[in-house]
């Protein structure tokens, strides 16, 4: 069986990764975050969250000892956090600063590469953070790559639907043409390797624009590499899947999907064991912890939720916070206290304590019931109307449309313009991309006929009318 843990309602935009260390859960989004939770309860740390991107976030990732996380963006660059401090080590750019889509790193942290919308892959010496090559491996975006359990190797995605396998000098191993029609979205390497004599047998996951899962066998006798061989192509989700991940003993693949589900499959037999429907927009990542029957999935709702996967019957009792598991209004005045605090309001608690307030007179309160409680503080008070509002924002689903924001920046746009592309953006964030000197669409990586921009009236009108129905 598979049992919800937590739902995490941090972000203000859609969540584009999830991450698990030994003891972290990691998730960026567009909201140009990471956001950083300690496994034991799923609490946010307190140097959560991660600003160092000046555009959204598109990956995230752990070294294998936890001590790094890495992330990467539109803007261009890696960014390597220390996963005790949430300080900044080091910053890596694309050498053409091109937008990045995709990083990972080597399980032996020997390595880190990442794939650009330029269709380069960037490969940088972990170490000594130096660039050891930045090279062409698709006329497409690179939008999915991952290194090998033995860290050898590493394979990359693009949208024109390859699968590349490369050696860590950049040469090329083996090319599927069209592994995914449409695309390729996401690739995922088993931790666990199969050794028979010479033989190591591989196992590598791939999802796509064509709806399909597929799980591949990738052979290598006396060191040289055999072609990927197709051992299942996993079809229960109905449209687009954006995301697939292995379980740490290889016996599971997890995937997400446009049609708003997970599933869960068994690796060996390619059959579905769940399928999980709670997301209510789709679901654009999962990731599995590397020690617990754990899956977190993140979608464009803004909302990450953590399943564990097995007899929660048998499992040690876990101290979850209540108010991750529910509706606000159903919160126990325990669970609007342990809020309170996580929320910084911690001066507040007295106050609510004495009155009796749970999540029901929560979601009540106003300005004018806040100041009978006898919460002199005008900022206090303010501050804490903002949160209840967010809060109730994050059940309702009532933030701005996707298309009111700009694809650059993932903020509501005030001065929408249609660029060459026929993508609306903000005015000020597509002309900074075009002074940059980029040249091509931020969407589809191609080149624009022109930079005319268009001001986009019809769009700003609608959102003007949706501003006034708020």
């Amino acid at each position: 069986m598979v049992s919800l843990l937590a739902t995490l309602h941090r972000h203000t935009d859609e969540v584009s990764c999830c991450a698990f260390s030994p003891s972290l859960l990691a998730t960026s989004s567009g909201d140009k975050t990471i956001r950083v939770y300690d496994t034991d309860d799923f609490s946010e740390l307190p140097y959560s969250p991660l600003s160092g991107h000046g555009y959204g976030v598109h990956c995230c990732c752990f070294s294998a000892c936890g001590a790094h996380l890495l992330s990467c963006s539109t803007d261009g660059s890696v960014v390597v956090w220390s996963s005790g401090t949430g300080e900044v080590t080091a910053t890596l750019e694309h050498p053409g600063r091109s937008p990045l889509r995709v990083c990972a790193l080597a399980p032996d942290s020997s390595l880190l590469l990442a794939g650009a919308c330029d269709g380069t892959v960037a490969l940088w010496d972990f170490c000594s953070r130096t660039l050891r090559s930045c090279s062409t491996a698709s006329e497409a975006s690179v939008v999915a790559c991952c290194f090998s359990p033995c860290s050898q190797m590493f394979v990359s995605g693009c949208t024109h639907g390859d699968i590349k396998l490369w050696d860590t000098d950049m040469k090329l191993l083996h090319a599927q043409k069209d592994a995914h029609d449409l695309g390729v979205t996401c690739l995922s390497f088993a931790p666990t390797f199969n050794v028979d004599g010479c033989c190591v047998e591989f196992r590598l996951a791939s999802c796509g624009q064509d709806s399909r899962v597929k799980v591949w066998s990738l052979p290598q006798h006396d060191g040289s590499v055999c072609a990927l061989k197709l051992l299942h192509t996993l079809t229960s989700q109905s449209a687009p899947v954006l995301s697939c991940a292995f379980s740490s003993d290889g016996e599971l693949v997890v995937s997400g999907s446009v049609d708003k589900s997970v599933a869960i499959y068994d690796a060996s037999q390619g059959t579905l064991l769940y399928t999980l429907t709670q997301h209510n927009r789709y679901v654009t990542t999962v990731a599995l912890s590397p020690i617990m029957p754990w899956v977190a999935t993140g979608s464009m709702d803004r909302s990450v939720k953590v399943w564990r996967i097995g007899d929660v019957a048998s499992s040690p009792e876990r101290k979850l916070p209540g108010y991750s598991r529910r509706l606000f209004s159903d919160w126990s005045e325990e669970d609007v206290q342990a809020w309170l605090r996580q929320e910084g309001l911690q001066d507040l608690v007295g106050t609510f304590t004495s009155n009796n307030i749970d999540g029901a007179e929560l979601s009540r309160l106003n300005k004018d019931t806040a100041a009978e409680l006898g919460i002199e503080s005008v900022g206090l008070r303010c501050r804490l109307m903002r949160k209840i509002e967010a809060l109730k924002a994050e059940e309702s689903g009532s933030g701005p449309p996707d298309e009111f924001l700009c694809p650059i920046t993932r903020e509501m746009m005030k001065d929408p313009v249609i660029a060459a592309d026929g993508y609306s953006y903000e005015r000020d964030s597509i002309e900074s991309w075009l002074r940059g000197k980029n040249r091509s669409s931020p969407m589809t990586n191609l080149p624009l006929q022109t930079t005319i921009l268009t001001p986009n009236r019809s769009l700003k009108m609608a959102m003007s009318r949706w501003k006034s129905s708020q």
